[in-house]
C-alpha cells in the first residue's frame, strides 16, 4: 500500500542543471511561434497602419478619394476628424476621416 513514488521523482545531485535545460527547451517552440506571428502578422499590420496615417495626414481639398465603404467623391472641406465629400453635383456627404481608404490618382 505504501509507495516510493516520492523517492523516485527526486533528482539526482548531478542532474540539477538538466532540469533548467529541459525548461528552456520547452520554451523554444513558444519563442519561435511568437517570432513567426510577429513577422507574418504584427509587423505588416503596423506598417499598413503607418501608411494609412500618412495618407490621412496628406489629404487636402480637391483630392478624389474612395471611402472604406466604396463611396467615390471629391473632398470639398476637411478638418481634424472629418471630411466632406461631394459625391454628385450639389450632393455633399460628411465622413469620418479614418474611413478614407485611398486617394485616386487622376
Amino acid at each position: 500500500m505504501f509507495s516510493l513514488a516520492f523517492a523516485e521523482g527526486a533528482p539526482a545531485a548531478g542532474a540539477a542543471g538538466g532540469g533548467m535545460m529541459a525548461q528552456f527547451q520547452g520554451m523554444i517552440p513558444l519563442i519561435l511561434m511568437f517570432a513567426i506571428f510577429y513577422f507574418l502578422l504584427i509587423r505588416p499590420q503596423q506598417k499598413k497602419a503607418k501608411e494609412h496615417r500618412a495618407l490621412l495626414e496628406a489629404l487636402k481639398k480637391g483630392d478624389q478619394v474612395v471611402t472604406a465603404g466604396g463611396m467615390h467623391g471629391k473632398i470639398t472641406s476637411i478638418d481634424d476628424q472629418s471630411v466632406t465629400l461631394e459625391i454628385a453635383p450639389g450632393v455633399n456627404v460628411k465622413y469620418n476621416k479614418g474611413f478614407i481608404a485611398s486617394v485616386k490618382q487622376d
